[in-house]
């Protein structure tokens, strides 16, 4: 059996203000940095042969802090990456909804609706790039366990590709919170899905935690 888990990058300054991320970065918040202690916490005593990241800031911090003193490998993969959102990065979401009132409702409600900007991807090419890269890893760690730490579309585009699903179901819930634990196990018959987007790990926070949105 091979098993995987999918965790999603502590908060940012960038969540926190609303804005747009994609291939831009923005530095983890403290609460940010603890929601990756609180993961780190709640599996110090999974094993875990190989941890891949995205290797944007958010995320490949988020995976030393989650690694810790273990030594595990921490493998950086470009096909990880949050989609980009091409001449939205770094705006706001108001600012983006001002100036494209029906592409920013399509990018939220019709992805297949959507149209990039810039240099951005579609949903659909996120898609197909977070199922190759996630399949790729699979077959080359086969019967691991491994931990991808990556970003929301990527990994809503894997389970949506997975569960061969379109792509206007991809904000359906749950929504992948910040270090969210998302598991499925891979076997010969085929796969299961015991953990989606589960929080239970910020019971280790020392003080009460709103998840909000």
């Amino acid at each position: 059996m091979t098993k995987l888990y999918l965790t999603r990058h502590g908060e940012t300054e960038w969540n926190e203000e609303g804005r747009m991320q994609g291939f831009g970065d923005s530095p983890l918040t403290e609460l940010g940095e603890n929601q990756a202690i609180w993961l780190k916490e709640r599996m110090k005593d999974l094993h875990i042969d190989v941890i891949y990241s995205s290797p944007i800031g958010r995320a490949f911090n988020t995976a030393k802090i989650i690694r810790g003193d273990r030594d595990i490998p921490l493998i950086c993969h470009d096909g990880l990456k949050e989609m980009s959102f091409g001449d939205w990065e770094g705006q706001d979401q108001e600012t983006i909804k001002s100036m494209a009132k029906e592409n920013h409702f399509n990018f939220w409600n019709v992805p297949s609706k959507y149209i990039p900007t810039g240099k951005g991807e579609t949903f659909n090419e996120v898609k197909e790039r977070s199922f190759k890269t996630i399949n790729e890893i699979l077959e080359k760690e086969k019967g691991k366990t491994i931990l991808i730490v990556t970003h929301t579309i990527t990994l809503k585009s894997y389970l949506t590709a997975l569960e061969n699903r379109d792509i206007d179901t991809l904000w359906e819930p749950p929504f992948i919170k910040q270090t969210s634990l998302t598991e499925i196990n891979f076997t010969e018959d085929g796969y299961e899905i015991p953990l989606v987007a589960c929080m239970e790990h910020h019971k280790y926070s020392k003080k009460e935690y709103n998840e909000g949105e």
